[in-house]
């Protein structure tokens, strides 16, 4: 084992603890959101929850997409230099549910980036809350790969 490759090994484990704790608290925001239920009209209240939960919702899955993923790809010396790439080869080794979950998940987030038109915020509300039980079981499959590849014993 080479500094690199204990530096990335390293990254990945920073990495995993910065996912588990964002997880965490997405999870707080989903749950106290399910309970709010889709509306037409919002309290001020519960749109402050939602814009949590939105927020939390692109924030973890961007630790997700662009921190674990890449580091545990540069890990196994694969190859995913575009975001399709890592899409692809985390449905072929079993990473994610599926590739067009991971893709739903990040067309989410990129709305939750530029999404300012208030007819389309339920639209938006209801994807995020439909899709968080999605990245979370991902989440598992890749825990659940690392463990199995006994990464951290490399």
């Amino acid at each position: 084992m080479n500094k690199n490759h204990n530096k990335m090994l390293s990254l990945l484990q920073d990495n995993l603890s910065l996912l588990k704790t964002s997880q965490a608290t997405l999870s707080q925001s989903y749950e106290k959101c399910k309970k709010i239920g889709i509306k037409k009209v919002y309290t001020f209240e519960q749109l402050e929850s939602f814009d949590s939960l939105t927020s939390k919702f692109a924030r973890t899955s961007d630790i997700y997409t662009q921190k674990i993923l890449i580091s545990l790809f540069k890990i196994l010396r694969e190859e995913a230099d575009t975001f399709l790439d890592r899409v692809n080869l985390s449905e072929k080794l079993k990473l994610i549910t599926s590739a067009d979950d991971l893709l739903a998940i990040r067309d989410i987030r990129n709305q939750i980036a530029h999404e300012y038109k208030q007819e389309k915020i339920e639209e938006l509300f209801e994807d995020v809350l439909e899709m968080v039980d999605q990245l979370f079981k991902s989440f598992d499959m890749t825990r659940k790969f690392i463990a199995e590849k006994s990464i951290f014993q490399c």
